[in-house]
């Protein structure tokens, strides 16, 4: 079981956090809820006709918690590898440690990564097809990826691409996460 701190909130990092908790890996999200998805109204999101940006936030952040992610109110000041692992130093001096690190947030994001030493580009963090960066285990996903075209569905839909591609890494096989029905 890995050990994962999803920096961000918003669609990306709860959706990351979702498949990764659903999969019994040990989860933490930090964030102080101010995603730009409070000013949002969704009309265009699959499955959704239309639905208030904070409601969706307030759905999203418990259905990851109701699989045993914590999301914790504190603010992420600093991350700095630690061998193969990642020491994550939250408000008040706190240090977790991880084996993969998700940034899911905006400048607070751009700027941990860039501590971190992965590439920038035109004020984004460049990833790969699967939202990892040139960092090992450190991905990027939502506005710190693409800071000018993020849009809810797509930011969710690289949550879970990180996710299952973290899940890959530790099976060591291709991972699927398709939803069945018993019948």
């Amino acid at each position: 079981m890995a050990r994962v701190i999803v920096v961000g909130d918003g669609p990306a990092g709860l959706s990351a956090a979702l498949f990764l908790a659903r999969s019994d890996h040990d989860v933490v999200v930090y964030g102080q809820d101010e995603t730009p998805m409070h000013y949002a109204l969704l009309h265009n999101y699959l499955g959704i006709d239309e639905l208030e940006g904070s409601d969706f936030q307030e759905r999203a952040r418990e259905q990851v918690a109701s699989y045993g992610a914590p999301i914790r109110d504190l603010q992420v000041e600093q991350i700095e590898r630690d061998g193969e692992h990642f020491a994550v130093t939250v408000a008040g001096g706190d240090v977790e440690h991880s084996d993969y690190v998700v940034l899911a947030g905006g400048k607070a994001a751009q700027r941990l990564a860039e501590h971190l030493g992965a590439e920038r580009d035109d004020g984004r963090v460049v990833v790969d097809t699967q939202y990892a960066t040139d960092v090992d285990r450190l991905y990027a996903v939502g506005r710190v990826a693409r800071p000018d075209r993020s849009q809810a569905i797509i930011s969710a839909g690289a949550g879970a691409t990180a996710a299952l591609d973290i899940l890959a890494r530790e099976a060591g096989r291709s991972v699927t996460d398709w939803d069945t029905s018993d019948d």
